[in-house]
């Protein structure tokens, strides 16, 4: 990735990389997945301690990261993470998944919820959801073929429909809201805490993807542990305090029985009619900006794969558009292949296959702490993970449950994204078949 890094503006600051976090992360989980949370945990005692587990999850994690941040500063992310530590075969395999899987389920299950959100505010019929979904992408891929400040223009004007739903909802729902909090009645007798916690890890996820502007920024190997740990800080907050509100508001089994409109169904009644048009405005400007925050920052990796002819028409796809400046055609793979997901799969389905194949990595990433430690011992650290190394221990420990938890209980979903995975490997050795022992390649030998 050094061509890139050489062409990259150091321009980003702390509270910008902050914002990244906050902006990459905060989208349709909070408003889309208190339901299936509390179906799934089976009361909302329940609910709220997987929230709560999700969210220290996601912070070891992100604590863990961190430090193998600052030892690779570079940009890309997981990608580059994962080549500079067990070779440029792991490193491809984690941007395939990323290409081919994460990154268009992701998009798909955005725009999914989006044209849900929207049918239901206009009183449409439910075979709407699916084309306003995919005007929504195609829309935002338009926009960000066209420009970097198009697409940045339009993350800075979600930021505060993005705020104001979930401030509003979380203090007048605890002020106003007299529902019973603690109900300890099962709502249901088939109860399954991983998937609870695979569904909240939808809503925390995205906050790794500030490594794939660490070359932007003015000192990556400060700011990235401080922009991870102080925007997943303000995250947690802002999501237990929702889901309380929630819960003040609208009884458990009302929160699972409306599914993606519990969110507006609280605000109509905390403010009336017009309050409660306005929420849900907020929450469609909340998504719609995360949704264009992933069309942004996809698309870089199936551009940074090209660059170093490691996809099929990486010629094509490592073009950078001469009037725009953007990479028009990696963004197109990213929309066509987001559609077609769009096409095969529900959201819920799209969101649980993302969070399943990227987890399989991140695992990775959290063994990478403890290599890079013995690979590098007298190497000054500006910043290490705490209570190391009960920490990243507790990122694997928790980010392996989830995993086998999602085999045991949806085995055909896992399945495909592990077809698809595995796809990526006979891709390689054929896209890299002149070079000699590919598979034992590691840091040691490049």
């Amino acid at each position: 990735m050094n061509n890139l890094e050489g062409q990259l503006r150091k321009e980003i600051g702390l509270t910008v990389s902050i914002s990244i976090v906050i902006g990459t992360v905060i989208g349709s989980g909070i408003f889309m997945k208190p339901g299936k949370v509390i179906a799934s945990a089976g009361d909302p005692s329940m609910a709220l301690l997987a929230w709560v587990l999700g969210g220290l999850l996601t912070l070891a994690a992100g604590l863990t990261i961190a430090e193998v941040s600052t030892q690779i500063p570079k940009t890309g992310g997981l990608y580059v993470y994962l080549e500079e530590v067990y070779g440029k075969i792991w490193g491809f395999m984690s941007g395939w998944v990323q290409t081919i899987i994460y990154g268009p389920a992701v998009i798909g299950a955005l725009g999914l919820y989006f044209g849900s959100l929207v049918i239901h505010m206009f009183g449409m019929a439910d075979g709407w959801k699916t084309s306003i979904g995919i005007a929504a992408i195609v829309f935002l891929a338009v926009m960000n073929s066209l420009g970097a400040k198009w697409g940045g223009w339009i993350q800075t004007a979600a930021t505060l429909g993005k705020l104001m739903p979930i401030a509003l909802i979380a203090i007048f729902g605890i002020w106003k809201g007299h529902g019973q909090l603690w109900n300890t009645g099962e709502l249901s007798s088939q109860t399954n805490m991983g998937v609870a916690i695979l569904a909240t890890l939808w809503a925390y996820d995205g906050w790794i993807l500030i490594g794939l502007v660490a070359g932007e920024m003015k000192n990556p190997a400060k700011m990235l542990p401080r922009a991870i740990i102080g925007g997943l800080a303000v995250v947690i907050v802002a999501y237990l305090s929702v889901n309380v509100a929630l819960l003040h508001v609208l009884s458990a089994d009302q929160i699972v029985a409306l599914g993606d409109n519990a969110a507006s169904q609280a605000a109509s009644l905390l403010f009336g009619e017009i309050g409660g048009k306005l929420i849900p405005i907020g929450i469609l400007i909340s998504i719609f900006g995360c949704l264009n925050g992933k069309i942004f920052t996809f698309p870089r990796i199936p551009f940074a794969m090209a660059e170093r002819a490691q996809l099929p028409f990486s010629r094509v796809l490592s073009k950078v558009h001469e009037r725009f400046g953007t990479p028009v055609f990696a963004i197109l793979l990213e929309t066509m292949i987001a559609i077609l997901l769009m096409l095969l799969g529900n959201p819920d389905r799209l969101s649980d296959i993302a969070i399943f194949a990227i987890y399989i990595f991140y695992i990775q990433a959290f063994l990478a702490a403890f290599i890079l430690r013995k690979r590098n011992p007298g190497k000054a650290r500006i910043y290490s993970v705490p209570l190391y190394p009960i920490t990243p221990i507790l990122a694997i420990i928790g980010s392996g449950y989830v995993i086998v938890s999602t085999v045991m209980t949806n085995p055909s979903d896992t399945m495909f994204a592990i077809a698809l995975t595995l796809i990526g490997l006979p891709l390689y050795l054929l896209l890299n078949r002149s070079e000699a022992q590919i598979l034992v390649d590691s840091p040691s030998n490049r």
